[in-house]
């Protein structure tokens, strides 16, 4: 297979593609069928509907707060893959003249579709809980891993039929935990395969890296490693992924121009229906002003939030240093956009201008390949006579008393 920039596209060196997907078919569609039984649980129970009250009405005077705006970056970043790299390695393995703006829209509202969806499963049985309690919905409901992990699995300890419940839902974690891994270790081991090719010769070595890199989850799964999550996660996801992803939007939008990157998904897409030209607008617009701004105004208020508030779990307030350490995590990986952009300009040829903007000479041999292909497919159709018909309006009227004769 190849990928968009015309190379090889690596395999991942624990599955093969189709056999990853075969087991999505599995943990993809489970998680819908719980989603379903848990709502219509739901609805059955009492103060079931002060929950989804308490879900769907908004509270404007939060958006003050910065903390909501990092939840919410963090949570669509998360959900969607967004600067991690699973969705790029993923997409290496479609034809070049993949509709990628069909799949950009199917991607993200399916997402968001079925977070909203999600929502009324987990606050339909809040509800109940706050009701049998006797508390507002607020009280009962947690933040972050606190509410799929403690708040709900409390709330599931009150109905009948408790531990049915709580094994179709802790089925359902391990089953989007799968599919959630299957992105992240794709996005590492095709980024990692990518810059040390002879990698992929010795399986040996595949398996020593992957292996090296699970050990050092070890700690997440010791009785400290929540805290260890909540440090990472608060950091790395946080404002590391959005310098990431702005640095990304900045560099294509401005520096490579987004006119030209424009042109280039059609250039891939050959055959483009009308709407996709449309969608593109709106793209564009989102490039140019409306993340990098979104993005920027999110950013800032990362910083003031994180310079004016403590860092910590339930209880548990993290020391200085340990809020420092998370600050450093997430610099390490802003510090790869210019560690590996050197080694990417330091490959190809040209003045140091043209190294910076322009695309790869593997995208540019593709993308010629396919011009190519288009162009030898309109000279196929083309039929050459040694010969030359020159036809009058004497020659169509006889045609057609013929054919009236005969009929």
């Amino acid at each position: 297979m190849q990928d968009d920039s015309g190379k090889e596209a690596p395999r991942s060196p624990a599955v093969t593609t189709a056999t990853a997907a075969q087991v999505v078919y599995v943990t993809a569609t489970f998680p819908y069928f719980v989603l379903i039984v848990l709502i219509i649980r739901g609805a059955t129970l009492e103060g079931s509907l002060q929950g989804v009250a308490f879900y769907l009405t908004p509270d404007w005077g939060r958006l003050a707060n910065a903390q909501v705006w990092n939840d919410a970056a963090s949570q669509i970043f998360y959900s969607l893959g967004i600067g991690v790299g699973g969705l790029l390695s993923m997409a290496s393995y479609n034809k070049f003249d993949n509709n990628v703006i069909r799949d950009t829209l199917v991607i993200t509202t399916g997402n968001c579709c079925t977070s909203f969806f999600a929502g009324f499963a987990i606050f339909s049985i809040l509800g109940h809980m706050a009701w049998k309690k006797g508390v507002p919905v607020g009280e009962v409901a947690d933040t972050g891993p606190g509410l799929a992990f403690v708040a709900y699995p409390e709330a599931l300890a009150l109905l009948p039929g408790s531990v049915f419940w709580s094994i179709m839902f802790f089925l359902m974690l391990f089953m989007l935990g799968i599919d959630t891994l299957f992105g992240n270790m794709e996005g590492i081991t095709t980024a990692v395969l990518d810059e040390f090719p002879q990698l992929r010769a010795n399986a040996l070595h595949k398996s020593m890296f992957l292996g090296a890199l699970c050990f050092r989850l070890l700690p997440d799964g010791s009785p400290g490693g929540i805290y260890w999550f909540t440090l990472i996660d608060s950091f790395s996801t946080s404002f590391g992924l959005i310098i990431i992803t702005l640095f990304m939007c900045i560099g294509i939008s401005f520096f490579y121009g987004v006119n030209q990157f424009c042109q280039d998904i059609l250039d891939m897409i050959c055959h483009c229906p009308p709407w996709c030209g449309k969608v593109l607008l709106y793209f564009k617009a989102c490039w140019v002003f409306c993340t990098p701004f979104l993005l920027l105004f999110i950013l800032t208020y990362i910083f003031i939030e994180m310079y004016n508030t403590s860092l910590h779990y339930g209880s548990y307030v993290y020391p200085r240093w340990g809020k420092a350490l998370g600050v450093c995590i997430g610099a390490t990986c802003c510090l790869q956009i210019l560690i590996w952009a050197i080694v990417a300009v330091s490959k190809e040829t040209g003045t140091l201008k043209e190294k910076s903007i322009r695309p790869l000479n593997s995208w540019r041999v593709n993308n010629t390949n396919v011009a190519t292909r288009a162009q030898e497919s309109l000279e196929a159709e083309r039929v050459e006579a040694p010969f030359t018909v020159t036809l009058t309006d004497m020659d169509f009227t006889a045609m057609t008393w013929e054919v009236g004769s005969e009929a």
